[in-house]
């Protein structure tokens, strides 16, 4: 079967568009278990009532994996940020309203977030083991809750449609656990782009949501720790910085802390 509709393009898969539908396209040296898991991961989450495409079929196609689902036509948010930077705050309030109706949803079937974790951070080589023994530390400490988390929330994986109604895409992050730390890794993916924008998220997701900001942001250098298994060097630096924070509480000596993570009248 040939493929030549190309809507989005990776190193390791790619998605087509053919007679209606998205398929997925996994290299040939994508591993078969990653890409089975990846769509256990989606159809659990539709049976969580999510508002998600429906996921459609699994196949290989000419020697390579493919996973075909319902396909969602619109633009992503993150171009539509781009194209009309003046309705930002707009976008964050809509971007925020989805993400505390994925979080109302449960799946117990799902995998739990603070495992994923953990098991992140001990597969780490890039810090030591001290540094490493304290995030867990920290990590343990962290209350366990069972809502349903995205996992890679974030504007590139929100299709907003022509009637404007949002959609959450790409769910192989997706687990069970605490909002505050899906809430974390997205405002960490937002401030690796625009610190800005990452902050005034976080704003409007605790006003929203009633949480506090520090009880967020006592999330980050957890969830920096796991993004560093990514092995993305452009973002190490600011990930590091965002770890070294574990050594001291949030509110604290506020001018030695990364940008953006004080909450409002803290001191």
């Amino acid at each position: 079967m040939k493929f030549d509709n190309c809507i989005s393009k990776g190193k390791l898969k790619s998605v087509y568009l053919k007679d209606g539908k998205a398929i997925k396209v996994f290299d040939k040296k994508y591993n078969k278990s990653d890409v089975l898991y990846e769509a256990l991961n989606t159809s659990r989450v539709e049976d969580a009532k999510a508002d998600v495409p429906k996921l459609l079929s699994v196949d290989v196609i000419d020697g390579q994996w493919c996973i075909t689902s319902e396909y969602v036509e619109g633009s992503t948010l993150a171009e539509l940020m781009k194209a009309h930077p003046k309705k930002m705050d707009t976008y964050l309030q809509q971007m925020v309203d989805l993400q505390l109706s994925i979080h109302s949803k449960r799946n117990p079937l799902m995998i739990r977030l603070k495992d994923k974790l953990i098991r992140q951070i001990n597969d780490l080589d890039c810090i030591d083991s001290t540094k490493k023994y304290e995030i867990l530390t920290r990590l343990n400490g962290m209350h366990e809750h069972s809502k349903l988390c995205h996992g890679d929330f974030s504007p590139e994986n929100i299709i907003v449609t022509k009637s404007g109604k949002l959609v959450a895409v790409d769910w192989v992050h997706a687990t069970q656990g605490n909002a505050s730390a899906d809430v974390a890794r997205t405002y960490l993916l937002l401030a690796l782009n625009d610190i800005a924008v990452a902050d005034r998220y976080l704003d409007i997701f605790c006003a929203k949501s009633g949480t506090a900001k520090n009880y967020v942001q006592n999330w980050l250098p957890i969830v920096a720790a796991a993004q560093l298994d990514k092995k993305r060097p452009e973002e190490k630096e600011l990930l590091t910085k965002w770890i070294d924070v574990v050594h001291r509480p949030f509110t604290s000596h506020p001018h030695t802390l990364p940008h953006g993570l004080l909450s409002h009248g803290d001191s």
